[in-house]
């Protein structure tokens, strides 16, 4: 496991979260990630973006009060269903 501050980027973290990842974290390895809040947006953010290159987000957690720590595991995260409500006709 590995713990990166990405504090310093402020809202430009993204691309250096995906590449430490990529090229600083071995397969099945844990990363730990703490960023700045800001107005929430980025909490959202990254945990899409996350999911869309292929990472789990295990655990995300307010440090202090600017502060957010994002744990994410270097696996295929599980596949989102989106169940459909199918009109039952009485």
């Amino acid at each position: 496991m590995k713990r990166y501050d990405l504090r310093a980027l402020k809202d430009n973290f993204y691309n250096r979260m995906l590449e430490l990842l990529k090229d600083d974290i071995k397969d099945g390895e844990n990363a730990i990630f703490i960023f700045e809040i800001g107005d929430f947006t980025p909490i959202q953010k990254s945990a899409d973006l996350l999911y869309e290159n292929g990472y789990t987000l295990m655990n995300s957690i307010k440090f202090n009060e600017v502060d957010w720590t994002i744990v994410v595991k270097k696996v295929q995260p599980e596949k989102k269903e989106i169940l459909e409500e199918k009109e039952e006709n009485l």
